[in-house]
């Protein structure tokens, strides 16, 4: 089955005339996720399709319990697909790899271990014929990036969540995955950490290039970062329900975007949607 998108000029496309396959990283086709109960089977999500182009940041909005996080579970490879496929370039997925890189809403770090371990506990794996100097190159490069110059040897517990989210964001680059899943990654820091680490995020991104696929309850969030937005139905038997362009120049800064003509038309359209 297709997917049905609109865009702003409400035209319907479908899926097999949206994009050619060779600019295609992610594809999700007829996505069905079902959890037995006693009361019988509950479905998660069914007949969810959605294509993420190469290069792409995508984020995804809509109610809790809509089955984004399941959603995200089953691209990373942690969640077993009920019915359909997930393929990255063109190749099913059959469990979680290198090729797609995660950062959860909870940093998950080893607390005993320093910053400077934990993202070498990726980059060790990842990259096992590079030099031992070439690894740690690779880590201090990222933690660098993230404005931990100055923390590598300290260890994980003694970090703040904004530092430990930082680690997290590091650690996910350095392996250089051809997909960044983003699980809220910034839903439990205060506004002015969170503005921090989306600029952060943005920026690596700008210079990476990589697909970034993101979870936000926050509009203005999904709006700043993203090139689309993927707003799902309620569930159960959740799917895609719209798609919007976000269509700001990039590199952009968060005065730009506030400042442009069509940001509050973005931010109606997806709270419209919301609260339907």
């Amino acid at each position: 089955m297709a997917t049905i998108i609109k865009d702003k000029t409400n035209v319907t496309l479908t899926e097999n005339g949206l994009f050619p396959s060779s600019e295609v990283m992610l594809d999700l086709k007829n996505l069905k996720k079902v959890y037995p109960t006693p009361k019988g089977d509950y479905v998660v999500l069914e007949d969810l399709n959605l294509q993420i182009k190469k290069e792409e940041f995508v984020t995804i909005i809509g109610h809790s319990g809509c089955g984004k996080t399941t959603m995200l579970s089953m691209i990373a490879g942690l969640n077993p697909i009920s019915g359909g496929n997930i393929s990255v370039l063109g190749k099913h997925i059959k469990g979680p790899g290198p090729d797609r890189g995660v950062i959860f809403q909870a940093p998950s770090l080893m607390p005993w271990m320093t910053a400077l371990q934990n993202v070498l506990l990726g980059v060790n794996q990842v990259f096992p014929d590079a030099t031992k100097k070439q690894r740690n190159d690779i880590a201090k490069y990222y933690l660098q990036k993230v404005g931990l110059e100055d923390s590598f040897n300290k260890r994980a517990s003694d970090l703040s969540q904004g530092m430990q989210q930082r680690v997290g964001i590091a650690r996910a680059f350095a392996i250089k995955p051809k997909v960044l899943l983003l699980d809220e990654p910034f839903g439990m820091l205060d506004s002015l950490t969170r503005g921090e680490l989306q600029d952060i995020l943005i920026e690596i991104w700008n210079k990476e290039k990589i697909t970034a696929v993101m979870i936000t309850h926050d509009v203005d969030e999904a709006i700043f970062l993203a090139d689309r937005v993927v707003m799902m139905t309620s569930g159960p038997k959740a799917k895609i329900g719209d798609v919007l362009d976000i269509d700001f120049e990039r590199p952009r800064t968060r005065k730009s975007v506030l400042e442009h003509d069509d940001y509050y038309k973005y931010r109606k359209h997806l709270i419209d949607f919301l609260e339907h």
